[in-house]
């Protein structure tokens, strides 16, 4: 397997966990791919607004810290989805 390869496979479990995760927090359901598309999204919210804000979670795992972020993104990708709808 090539690193490009790898790393989209490791960018596509951090997004599944983390729509997973965000669907525990926030509830509801759904399957893998909407964990997924969740996930995707939220890491790229997360990503922006930690980055935008300055915000620096300490955590010494970098796969940890990546999951954390996509989780906190997919939340308030939730969130602003059912306040929308």
């Amino acid at each position: 397997m090539n690193v490009e390869t790898r790393a989209l496979v490791v960018f596509a479990v951090i997004g599944i966990l983390a729509g997973f995760l965000a669907s525990v927090l926030i509830g509801g359901g759904g399957g893998i791919l909407r964990y997924l598309i969740t996930g995707i999204v939220g890491a790229f919210v997360g990503g922006y607004l930690f980055d935008a804000l300055k915000i620096d979670l300490g955590i010494g795992n970098k796969f940890l810290s990546e999951v954390v972020t996509a989780t906190a993104g997919a939340v308030i990708v939730v969130i602003l989805a059912r306040v929308i709808a």
